[in-house]
């Protein structure tokens, strides 16, 4: 058996940043200090240490699962792109948090799973947010379970269009950063 702290130190030397970040997000959610997740990246030596520093400096307790955090992995590897779990959007008609923002560009990207999204109440209110988001400017990129968890260059191919398209409009002037 080892210390929470140890196996902390191993899941986030070992395993795959997306897997890693998943669980450095988790920890944080659950209690763990961001302090103390910063020290054993800061005390990490030898193979894995400069993926545990990134592990750390990347994860967010604010991530609300380990999907929406495999999608944070994928977009943070994705140039241009400056993605945070949560943010509260406020527009006229609507507040709400995204799973991810990057409010300079305006890009929203869920992860939207059938369990969560899967039925009529569901549909119905996700197209209203959707819509009311795309009227005040918002880009908003929608990925299934199997898009993040199967098809990682897909939706790293979208993510990059996203993030050219989002500044061929800023640099025309037909959007400007969000009061997120």
């Amino acid at each position: 058996m080892t210390t929470p702290a140890a196996t902390l130190a191993h899941c986030l030397r070992r395993l795959p940043f997306d897997e890693a970040l998943a669980i450095a997000d988790s920890a944080l959610r659950s209690g763990v200090a961001r302090s103390t997740l910063q020290r054993i990246a800061d005390e990490a030596r030898g193979p894995g240490a400069l993926q545990m520093r990134r592990v750390a400096a990347s994860a967010s307790g604010e991530a609300a699962n380990p999907f929406e955090s495999a999608l944070r992995a994928i977009a943070l590897d994705v140039p241009g792109l400056a993605v945070s779990p949560q943010v509260t959007i406020r527009e006229p008609d609507i507040v709400v948090r995204p799973d991810l923002v990057d409010v300079l560009l305006r890009i929203v990207a869920e992860a939207d799973s059938f369990e969560w999204h899967g039925g009529r109440a569901q549909l119905s209110a996700d197209a209203r947010r959707y819509d009311l988001l795309a009227v005040n400017g918002w880009l908003v990129l929608r990925f299934s379970y199997e898009h993040v968890m199967t098809q990682p260059d897909f939706v790293r191919r979208v993510l990059v269009a996203a993030v050219a398209l989002a500044e061929r409009m800023r640099e025309a002037g037909l959007i400007a950063p969000a009061a997120a």
